[in-house]
Order: C-alpha cells, then structure tokens, then sequence
C-alpha cells in the first residue's frame, strides 16, 4: 500500500521470496542449457497450486528467456499483484552486505542486471519492484544500501516518481537516485554533455513522420529540423532499442524508402559522425562508469558502423581479440588517461553512481558518444578459453562495484548520499 509522503519510512525484517534469479538462469541459456524442463516443472507446480512467489518470477523469466515475452510479462505482473520483494542469496552463508534494489514491473531488459555484478561476491540481494498502483511499502525491509535499478525508460517513470516521493527520507544510502536516471535519456543527454571538452556527442532530435515526409519531398529542409542536422544522419523509431529500426540516411530518397518500410510517427534522428579508422575499421567501446571511475567492458572491431559486440564476430577473429585485449590490459594509463577530463566532467553532469557508456573516438580523437544508459548486462560469461583477458577484468568491474556499496553503505547509517 502506498504511503503518504509524510510517512517515516521504517525497516522491517524482510518478508521476501527466495529465486533463482536473472544472472543464474540467463547463464544458463547463454551456455545452451535447455531451460523447458525447469519451465515445465514450475508450471506443474503452479497448476498444483504449490509454487512459491519466487518461482513464479524465475519462470517469468524463464520464458522470456525461450523467447515469450509477452507471456513472461503476464506472469510476472501476475507474481507481483502479490509479492514484491525477492531475495537472491549470496554465496557466502552469513552474508557481508545487504543490498536493496528497486526495481521496476518490466520486460528482463529494463532493469539494472545488478545480479551479475554482484556474482561471487558476500553480498546479499534484495530486489523490491515498485508496482504500478501499489508503490512502496510502509515498512521497508532491512538493508544497508539501496540502489535505483529501473531505468529511464518510460514503463519505468511511475515507479521512479514514486522512489523520488520519498527519497529525501530514505533510512539509508540510496544510489543512482531516481531524479538522476533521467539524465540518461536520448534527447536529453546531449544537451547535458554539450560543451564537455574533448566530447562529441550527437545531438537526438525528435522528429514526427510528417516532418520526415516533407524533408524527403525537399519541403523542408535539415535546418528547418534541427540547426546541426544534415545529411547523412541517423534515423530510429522513439523508444527502439538494440538497434531496431536503425538506419544510416544519406538523402531525401533514403528517408522516402525509410518510411516506406515503417509504421512509426515519431523518430529520433541525429547526424551521422564518420568514426571509421585509419584502417578503415570502425572501433565502439563500451565502458561501466563505476563511483566516478571508468571500466572497459568490452571493444567492438567492425567494418560497419552500426557495431554491437554479437556483429562484430569478435569470437572468430584472433586478431580482433588481440587488440581487445591490449585495449583492456593498457586501459587505465591509455584510453581513461586519453580521455580522462572528458570522462570525469560526463559522471559529474549524469550524476550516477553507476552507468554505462557506449562510445568511441572521432577523427578528431575526440570521445564520441553514442548512449548511455543503466541496464546494459555486463557479465563474466564468455569462454576464457576464447577471451582469456576477459575474467579479470570482469572480476575487476564486480569487485568495484562491491567496493562502492560498501563505502556508501559504511558513510554513514540513516543518511542519503
């Protein structure tokens, strides 16, 4: 039941619900385990009426894993009309750390993944999701450190409103702080980054269908749109993500095929940077923005600009894979060094204590930025057999974030950071 925002928020001994949970069942399908018979079997279980709450989330999941997401939705929205908090214990039998997470009704994806970095280590998750109509409860269960896991999406505004209500009261340190998950917007973090030296970012634009149509029959002109637009530029539904409906426009005749091909009355468009290196290859980085310090995650080497790391066949490229190693190992004293006050200004305006980055570097060796956001998986799945470099600096990222839920947790009981 919501509370009044004049309420104190208490803490009570946890009433929540043991599961699986997402980093342990997501690397299983990531290793090829066939995830039906667990699904069947909590099924029966449902249908006997013996399931616990905690399994009905895993099986939530377990069936967006198999690719029914709709149907994971029903049951997880299903799940939490009556349960909301769910524990994913630590490996360690007396527990170092409890941290809270608050998290909102959606899809695998819209969430902060925070079990994977939080794998192998003494700390104790709890995951509390702020239902639509329900809210918080009165009585918060007992924890060290809270953190914000919803993200800036807009299935996600109800629940955040309702974290910010009564944020200024929370009974201990609460990190990425629901005012701030917004700054990772599209079309508003370009404008918080504008004037960051040694940083390029893109301007997002919001564009409607009409405004497209009159642009491809020479109606109207890039200006007219936005001042930095012109051609070529990238164009996307408002909303996409994982490249859905991404698109390189390099005329007024592409955008007529664009639209031809989608439904879609509004988009974002930006315009085109031409990132490729000397080689004629294109580099994209992600990094883990961790209490203020940057962390490479992962380097993606392509002769395509729309790069993600599955396209990029990093696995089948010894050479590719020895840049990226080379790329991790010299991170610190290269890159970060590189782009050291551009990095440091970017934390400071986002204003999070955790985020991610996707970007890369112009021809201007400029940090070209292409998003940002909060839920992207950073995880210690691939094969050290292939990616030998990668464990420890995985491990490396895990142990940072641990050390920043301790500090907050350790600055001070009864205060928000």
């Amino acid at each position: 039941m919501q509370h009044p925002v004049s309420a104190q928020l208490r803490m009570t001994a946890a009433n929540y619900a043991d599961r699986i949970g997402f980093a342990q069942l997501t690397r299983q399908a990531f290793e090829g385990v066939d995830l039906h018979p667990l699904r069947d079997q909590l099924v029966a279980r449902i249908a006997a009426g013996t399931a616990l709450a905690g399994e009905g989330l895993d099986l939530s999941l377990i069936t967006q894993l198999l690719g029914d997401k709709d149907q994971g939705l029903a049951i997880q929205s299903e799940v939490l009309a009556f349960h909301q908090l769910f524990r994913t214990p630590s490996v360690a039998p007396k527990p170092g750390l409890r941290v809270l997470a608050l998290a909102a009704d959606i899809d695998m994806g819209g969430n902060t993944p925070i079990d994977f970095l939080l794998e192998g280590s003494d700390i104790e998750l709890l995951t509390l999701y702020v239902v639509k109509g329900v809210g918080l409860p009165k009585d918060l269960p007992e924890h060290d450190v809270a953190i914000v896991v919803a993200s800036d999406s807009e299935e996600c505004r109800e629940a955040l409103a309702s974290i910010e209500r009564v944020a200024p009261r929370w009974p201990r340190p609460l990190l990425n702080r629901p005012d701030r998950i917004g700054n990772l917007d599209r079309d508003k973090l370009h404008r918080l980054l504008a004037g960051v030296p040694g940083l390029d970012i893109p301007a997002t634009i919001h564009a409607t269908r009409a405004q497209l149509s009159e642009l491809s029959r020479g109606q109207i002109a890039c200006r007219d749109i936005a001042g930095e637009l012109r051609f070529p530029m990238i164009a996307r539904p408002r909303g996409s993500h994982a490249g859905v409906g991404l698109a390189k426009l390099d005329d007024a005749a592409a955008i007529a095929a664009y639209l031809a091909e989608r439904d879609e009355q509004d988009f974002f468009v930006a315009r085109f940077v031409d990132y490729s290196s000397a080689d004629g290859l294109y580099r994209k980085y992600r990094l883990a923005m961790v209490d203020g310090k940057p962390y490479a995650c992962h380097m993606a080497i392509a002769d395509r600009w729309d790069i993600w790391y599955l396209n990029a066949y990093m696995a089948f490229s010894e050479e590719k894979r020895a840049e990226e190693a080379i790329f991790m190992r010299d991170f610190d004293r290269a890159f970060a060094a590189r782009h050291g006050n551009a990095l440091d200004e970017m934390s400071r305006r986002v204003g999070l204590d955790y985020f991610i980055v996707d970007c890369a570097e112009n021809q201007s060796n400029e940090l070209l930025v292409f998003e940002a956001d909060n839920t992207a998986v950073v995880h210690n799945m691939d094969s050290p057999d292939v990616f030998p470099y990668k464990p420890p600096q995985m491990r490396k990222i895990f142990a940072a974030f641990s050390a920043m839920l301790s500090r907050h947790a350790g600055a001070g009981e009864g205060s928000a950071t």
